[in-house]
């Protein structure tokens, strides 16, 4: 069983937040929102290829959705900064 629709914004706004501290980015609610969601999705991904599963809850979610979201706010630094 999964974290849901409504957990899943609510991890994804959480672990967003994380990663906005954690890189000194401020992106307001909604971009942590996207953030988190678009960080655990692109993650996840990536995780995939190498054959590893983050599981389907809300802790694990949370560190993927942090991780991913400060990937990418490094992703978009980098190309802004060229």
């Amino acid at each position: 069983m999964g974290i849901g629709f409504l957990g899943g914004i609510i991890v994804g706004g959480l672990a967003g937040w994380v990663a906005s501290m954690i890189m000194k980015a401020q992106t307001g609610v909604f971009g942590n929102i996207a953030l988190g969601v678009l960080g655990a999705i692109v993650l996840n991904l990536l995780l995939s290829f190498v054959g590893i599963y983050a599981e389907n809850a809300w802790m694990p979610q949370l560190i993927v959705g942090a991780a991913g979201g400060c990937l990418l706010i490094w992703a978009y630094r980098g190309i802004k900064s060229r």
